[in-house]
């Protein structure tokens, strides 16, 4: 009896332990692995990399990149890129794009910063005249110069250039990293052909100071030379108070005496 009853329990057990594990496959989902990322490879900087440096083989390494966030221009080979020349400056790491590179075969320095149809020219400063220091790559200035009409004439100051953007200051491309004023002794402008012969005609009349502008402000003035009495073709500068007589000056006469033979004639004019 004791025997059938132990020998009923391992078949119900073996039983339940069967049926059990047919249920847990017949319902249990299979549990997939998440799949890695898909990730690209761009070209970037292999180290900190300045504006306008040269990029060779040395300077470019490929970096992985997630390919959900693609990038506008970025490049996956690194084929083309060497003698290309960085307009912005680049730390280590950072993916290369189209928009920070200049135009294949456009040259390098400062001539890859030039716009096609502009020109950069390059005018004398000094720490006073360069706004104490505070003219950096990228402001706006206007232009002004201030030369003699004749040998005795008196002096005069005019606007020449008016929001004009600073290439360079001395040789330096891109501002102070903290902001520090730095003093100029050459100011490099981008202007236009005919810009460009006014700054040299204006160099060469006399003494070209620089006016700092806000960067936000682009309004163009239209205004006459200045003289140390105001400005010149004013009318004459109107006095306060009471209208006062006008005295016009005596003109003395003049007379002429003719004399032909034994005729004598005498006319008067003022």
């Amino acid at each position: 009896m004791a025997k059938r009853l132990i020998t009923g329990l391992v078949v119900a057990l073996f039983v339940s332990c069967v049926f059990t594990f047919w249920l847990s496959k017949k319902f249990s989902k299979p549990v997939v692995a998440a799949a890695p990322p898909v990730k690209v490879q761009y070209v970037a900087a292999a180290k900190s990399l300045d504006a306008g440096e040269v990029l060779n083989n040395d300077d470019l390494k490929l970096v992985e990149w997630p390919n959900s966030e693609h990038l506008d221009g970025a490049f996956n080979r690194a084929d083309g890129l060497v003698g290309r020349v960085l307009l912005y400056p680049l730390p280590a790491d950072q993916p290369i794009t189209e928009r920070q590179l200049s135009s294949p075969g456009a040259g390098i320095g400062l001539s890859t910063r030039i716009p096609m149809g502009m020109r950069a020219i390059s005018l004398k400063s000094d720490e006073v005249m360069g706004v104490a220091g505070f003219m950096a790559p990228g402001t706006h200035v206007d232009v002004l110069v201030t030369f003699r009409q004749g040998p005795n004439g008196d002096q005069e100051t005019q606007n020449v250039l008016q929001d004009v953007q600073i290439l360079a200051v001395d040789q330096k491309t891109a501002p102070d990293p903290q902001g520090k004023p730095v003093t100029a002794n050459v100011v490099t402008l981008l202007v236009n052909p005919d810009d460009a012969e006014k700054a040299v005609l204006a160099a060469a009349q006399g003494a070209v100071h620089f006016v700092l502008r806000n960067g936000t402000d682009h309004d163009l003035v239209s205004d006459k030379p200045m003289v140390l009495n105001g400005k010149v073709d004013d009318p004459a500068p109107k006095h306060s108070g009471a209208n006062k007589s006008v005295v016009v000056p005596m003109v003395k006469a003049y007379v002429v005496e003719t004399v032909e033979g034994t005729k004598k004639s005498t006319e008067t004019f003022q």
